[in-house]
């Protein structure tokens, strides 16, 4: 079989494509931040444009942009972690894909939850990487749990999202610790994927790199810094796979949008962060009081901005129920079968991106429709 007989579509995407060619219709499927981001990025920008830093960077990034993020780190988390274990990459995506190249051979299992956001895998199958997906659910409250890794064999790494995508959900710092410690005991590589941190409204995140020195942690600037398009992530890494990292980076990107990385240095303005993040967090109660009267939302979302909502009510099949919503109602949602195969024919996810009344038009539209 061709390795890529095993990629499936971005759906997500597919149906954000249709979204657009329909004029009034209600945005519940792109996990794309509407709100502007710090101010001082764009004054960044323009600055840079007119300096015309327009030259590569080292592949590692700017030094002065790594040390924004190890400061980062200490005022968020109280972690020290040096600049040079810090590697920016293209977005988060580019990341994936430089840590599963540096830690896992052909044919090497890497462990991933089910659902999960369908990147992961497809990535795993680009290189030849075999997922090992491990069914979550409201039993284990959305998390991967240590004694579920424990029954997998062959398992060299393991990637977890936390506030994940698509259920918002958290990994309690216990379980955090207990799957750190049981990976550090293995030998098994540990990724964290942390893009939605400082998108967090009652509960508090913590990074992985609080539990072990070893652990791989990738953020980026695409969702809680409001800047998607800009391209840029960031990985930080165990001494040993920096250089590792680097050669790959250098070979697949050379470096990150310069440009990018210049306007990035005014992301960290933390007031203005937690605007957005009461931006919404007011989103989220509303949607989740809302959606939670028409489906059942066994996932409380404690972070980011999505609702992992059971159709069984209405439906037996996502991708059907999906498509129903957006020819009758207008309504674009992701059908949850984009994110595996464990019961994901049950489920939809909504995404909060859009401001309150777009997001009341469609609860409207959805009650007209349903009930």
């Amino acid at each position: 079989m061709d390795r890529m007989d095993n990629i499936s579509s971005f759906l997500v995407i597919d149906f954000l494509k249709k979204a657009r060619e329909i004029p009034d219709v209600i945005h519940f499927e792109i996990g794309e931040p509407d709100i502007d981001p710090p101010p001082g990025v764009l004054l960044a920008l323009e600055q840079a444009v007119k300096d015309k830093k327009i030259k590569y960077t080292e592949s590692l990034g700017l030094l002065e942009l790594r040390e924004k993020i190890s400061e980062h780190y200490y005022k968020s988390y109280k972690v020290n972690i040096s600049p040079d274990r810090i590697i920016l990459t293209v977005g988060t995506s580019g990341a994936f894909l430089v840590a599963y190249s540096i830690c896992l051979n052909q044919n090497e299992r890497i462990a991933l939850t089910d659902p999960s956001y369908p990147c992961y895998r497809n990535f795993a199958y680009l290189l030849n990487i075999e997922p090992c997906t491990i069914p979550v659910d409201k039993n284990t409250a959305y998390q991967l749990l240590a004694k579920g890794l424990s029954k997998e064999k062959n398992i060299k790494a393991v990637h977890i999202p936390s506030p994940s995508n698509p259920f918002g959900s958290l990994h309690t710092p216990e379980v955090m610790e207990e799957l750190l410690h049981y990976c550090d005991k293995k030998d098994i590589y540990f990724i964290s994927d942390e893009i939605y941190h400082g998108l967090v409204y009652e509960k508090k995140e913590h990074t992985a790199l609080e539990y072990s020195d070893k652990a791989i942690v990738i953020n980026g600037f695409s969702k809680t810094y409001g800047l998607p398009g800009l391209r840029i992530g960031w990985m930080i890494l165990p001494p040993q796979l920096v250089r590792k990292a680097e050669i790959v980076t250098q070979n697949i990107s050379i470096s990150v949008p310069t440009l990018s990385q210049y306007g990035a240095l005014a992301a960290f303005d933390y007031p203005y962060l937690e605007k957005i993040r009461e931006s919404y967090k007011k989103r989220r109660d509303y949607l989740y009081k809302e959606i939670n009267q028409l489906f059942k939302v066994d996932a409380p979302p404690d972070g980011a901005f999505y609702l992992w909502a059971d159709i069984t009510d209405y439906s037996q099949d996502s991708l059907l129920f999906a498509q129903e919503l957006l020819e009758k109602c207008h309504i674009a949602v992701t059908p949850g079968c984009d994110f595996g195969k464990n019961n994901t024919e049950k489920y939809i996810r909504f995404s909060y991106t859009k401001e309150l009344n777009h997001l009341k038009e469609g609860i409207t539209r959805l009650q007209e429709y349903l009930l």
